[in-house]
């Protein structure tokens, strides 16, 4: 027999065996489908986390990136791993406002760093410091005296970042500012400045706490679609057992047979 009536209680579900294969297969297919979105969102972080370990073991000079590439269309520059060698020029920390960390307010510790092979100045974020300290305490910048080698990542803002122009004091170091502005920190330390802020990577000398958000591959996507295919086989599947039983009748309390 093509159909069969099973029944526990007051809950009937009359099967047909045809529709029932039918079902089951598209909902088998959904969840595939969702399970294989699922395993293409770990192929991306896989392959992030390699590419970040690659660059780290890898990273040049800063030096060596050629003038022409230090454009925001590049999309090689985000993040890439860059080696710096030379002497933070401590006395010239700027700190940004109203950075946040753990859900405490603080500054971003952003030090000119002078290249030993070059001459030229970088700006250096370091990380976060806290905010929350007594009456006339300054914030703890941790200077680092000395030729040292660092290993940062290149930060290119999205071409839609907010910039709040600062009302900048030149008198008190450090100077505070409500944003990085490169140009105008450039006219204040009267030199030429690589034109994007570097971010030190952990464990780096002058690092402090490191409160930007991690490098992430771009699984939204896929994890989305995963959801949508779940969904849909939850669905058919939902939607067979309301057509074929009286579980419907009996939500609404209308079947007591």
């Amino acid at each position: 027999m093509m159909q069969r009536k099973f029944q526990i209680g007051v809950f009937y579900i009359r099967v047909n065996w045809l529709i029932a294969a039918a079902v089951l297969v598209t909902a088998l297919t959904f969840l595939n489908l969702g399970i294989w979105q699922l395993g293409r969102a770990a192929e991306k972080v896989e392959a992030q986390e390699a590419l970040e370990l690659e660059l780290r073991q890898n990273a040049g000079p800063i030096e060596a990136i050629p003038r022409g590439h230090l454009h925001r269309a590049n999309p090689e520059m985000q993040n890439r791993h860059v080696l710096l060698q030379g002497e933070y020029i401590n006395e010239r920390t700027f700190l940004i406002l109203a950075e946040f960390f753990d859900g405490q307010i603080g500054y971003g510790v952003v030090t000119p760093f002078r290249l030993a092979k070059t001459n030229g100045l970088v700006l250096v974020h370091r990380g976060w410091t806290s905010g929350i300290l007594p009456a006339n305490t300054d914030p703890a910048t941790r200077p680092v005296d000395g030729p040292v080698e660092i290993r940062a990542q290149v930060h290119v803002p999205p071409s839609n970042a907010r910039i709040i122009p600062s009302e900048v004091d030149i008198t008190e170091w450090p100077i505070r500012m409500r944003s990085l502005e490169i140009d105008v920190i450039s006219e204040i330390l009267a030199e030429e400045l690589f034109p994007f802020e570097v971010r030190l990577t952990a464990e780096q000398p002058g690092v402090l706490v490191r409160h930007w958000p991690a490098v992430y591959a771009d699984v939204n996507q896929n994890l989305s679609y995963a959801i949508q295919w779940f969904t849909f086989g939850l669905i058919v599947i939902f939607s067979a057992i309301l057509a074929s039983s009286n579980l419907w009748s009996l939500m609404r309390g209308s079947d007591r047979t």
